[in-house]
C-alpha cells in the first residue's frame, strides 16, 4: 500500500504524469514487499512552492507513504535517487530544490477497512 505524491510547482501533462508513474512504480520495489500493484500516485502541479524563500524556479515537494514498522535506510536512499531522477528528466525539478518525506505506518484504511 504504497502511495507516492507528488507536488510541483511547474505545469504537468498527461504524458509526463505517465512517465512519472511509470518510473515510481519501478523504484517502489526499492522497499523490500512493495510493488506496482498497489501504489497510489496522486499528483498536484502548479502549485506555488517556496523553496529558501524564492519561488521563481521550479521546485517540489514529495510524499511517500508505505504500510508497515520500518524501511531499512538505504531503501529510502535508493528511493530518493530513482524519485529526484524522475523529476528531474520529466520535468526539469533539480534534487537542490526538492524534499521527500517518507513515512511508514501500520494504521491504513481501505475497501471498507483497515490493514
Amino acid at each position: 500500500m504504497p502511495v507516492i505524491h507528488t507536488h510541483v510547482s511547474v505545469s504537468t501533462t498527461p504524458g509526463q504524469r505517465e512517465a512519472l508513474k511509470t518510473a515510481y512504480g519501478k523504484a517502489i520495489s526499492a522497499i523490500p514487499g512493495k510493488s506496482e500493484g498497489w501504489l497510489m500516485c496522486p499528483f498536484e502541479d502548479n502549485m506555488p512552492i517556496y523553496f529558501g524563500g524564492d519561488d521563481s524556479k521550479p521546485a517540489a515537494y514529495v510524499e511517500v507513504n508505505v504500510f508497515g514498522r520500518s524501511v531499512p535506510g538505504s531503501a529510502w536512499e535508493k528511493l530518493t535517487e530513482q524519485i529526484m531522477a524522475a523529476l528531474g528528466k520529466e520535468l526539469g525539478i533539480p534534487a537542490d530544490r526538492t524534499y521527500i518525506r517518507y513515512t511508514a505506518t501500520t494504521d491504513w484504511g481501505w475497501n471498507g477497512g483497515n490493514f
